[in-house]
């Protein structure tokens, strides 16, 4: 009996350690999720951003605690789309296994709080923006009305930036008035002598002369550099040290808004914060782009395929790229057709989300030689299986608004910083 009563005992002790060692393994907020907020969270879900709640604190975030569980377990945030097969990105925002683990973990044992003595120092976040405090803040100088519903036209603010000498730009970020009506937005560097939308006035919207919204934003097209493209969500313009844009001496930005009525009366006056590079660059960083605006997606048609291809005019350095379509775009990659016409993808991206439209960074950036023949393919959904579809009964064509549809590869090189986007696609003999 005494024995046995020994056994027992030492039974007890083993299920007690056990028991202990199960508490001391359960995830806790300061030292497990915290962190993880901070590195991939907390850019958007802050007061002021993109995401509906703060996750700052443990009292932000325990209340969330089972809505994180089921996102990270199903991918759906923090939002990223890359196919993890092809290509490698600096700003990858996808969480690892043992990231997602620990969110499951910590939800799973009652999302406790955890010692605060663990947690991680508390991220500084610049008020207002994402970037470091902006050197200049430019903007329209007054708010856009927009109706409750309807369909706008683009809408093209000429802002004279008043610089009266060069000025390379480092880190470029868009804040818009009112993101729930600013589907997207491109602002662009006018150089001084420039006869694109002469006949706009300073600071007042601008249409473009046109019968239909597609001849409009045609006849608003421009060969202009862009300073940055804004979708909600993605992420501000940033470039290494020895990269820049370059913004002249006496050049105007011009806002480009897409605007789309959400079924309240609103307005937005969106502006740009400007980081100066404290150094000349070796390098300037222009904008390129591949298009398609001659298709037609038939009705039904669940996975209609659109090409976009050209050669690059002169060497240059593949720094990011960013894909634009509409409600109806499924995926969409880019590839560098070799000789012999195998391709080799950079990015595939799948699914494409039409409410994350992000800029994808090559976290090795890629030296191209002219010549170098770069494809985009896109894949449209058009039929009834696509819940996002504005009209699967109808055929859809090239056009501005949301129930139309575009196919836009943006991609960013390096060039000579003596090289201006003009000069780079005079091609040269060789």
């Amino acid at each position: 009996m005494k024995s046995r009563s020994v056994f027992y005992t030492i039974l007890g002790c083993c299920a007690f350690i056990s028991d202990l060692h199960a508490r001391s393994d359960a995830a806790s907020f300061y030292r497990d999720v915290l962190p993880i907020l901070e590195k991939r969270c907390q850019v958007c879900h802050r007061p002021g951003e993109v995401a509906p709640m703060p996750l700052l604190t443990y009292a932000q975030t325990r209340p969330w605690a089972k809505a994180i569980r089921e996102a990270v377990l199903l991918k759906k945030m923090p939002p990223w789309f890359a196919d993890p097969g092809y290509g490698r990105f600096s700003n990858d925002r996808s969480l690892s296994k043992d990231e997602i683990d620990a969110l499951v973990r910590w939800a799973d044992a009652g999302a406790t709080e955890g010692d605060p003595k663990d947690s991680p120092p508390l991220r500084r976040w610049t008020e207002g923006w994402n970037i470091s405090n902006p050197d200049v803040v430019l903007g329209m100088p007054a708010a856009f009305p927009l109706p409750a519903s309807g369909d706008v036209d683009y809408q093209y603010i000429v802002v004279p930036t008043g610089f009266s000498e060069d000025q390379w730009v480092q880190k470029a970020e868009l804040r818009s008035g009112s993101r729930a009506v600013v589907h997207h937005a491109v602002v662009y560097i006018r150089e001084p002598g420039s006869a694109w939308l002469r006949d706009a006035k300073p600071g007042v919207p601008y249409v473009p002369p046109g019968r239909t919204p597609r001849e409009r934003l045609l006849n608003g097209s421009t060969t202009s550099d862009i300073l940055l493209v804004y979708a909600p969500g993605n992420v501000p313009e940033e470039w290494p040290p020895g990269l820049a844009k370059l913004i002249k001496a006496g050049s105007d930005l011009v806002f480009q808004m897409h605007y789309t009525p959400n079924g309240r009366v609103a307005s937005d006056q969106s502006r740009v914060g400007l980081v100066f590079a404290r150094t000349p660059p070796e390098r300037r960083v222009i904008t390129l782009q591949l298009g398609n605006d001659r298709f037609v997606i038939p009705p039904g048609v669940p996975d209609y395929r659109v090409t976009a291809w050209g050669t690059l005019p002169n060497d240059a350095t593949l720094l990011s790229l960013f894909p634009h379509m509409h409600l109806r775009g499924k995926k969409f990659e880019y590839n560098i057709v070799e000789p012999g016409g195998k391709r080799r993808t950079l990015l595939k991206v799948s699914p494409y989300n039409f409410h994350w439209q992000l800029s994808y960074r090559l976290a090795q950036p890629l030296e191209l030689k002219a010549g170098t023949e770069l494809e985009c393919v896109a894949y449209f959904d058009n039929s009834r299986n696509n819940p996002a579809n504005p009209d699967p009964e109808d055929a859809v064509r090239f056009g501005p608004q949301s129930w139309e549809e575009m196919m836009i590869g943006f991609f960013d090189v390096a060039v000579d910083a003596r090289t201006d986007k003009a000069s780079f696609f005079v091609r040269r003999s060789r």
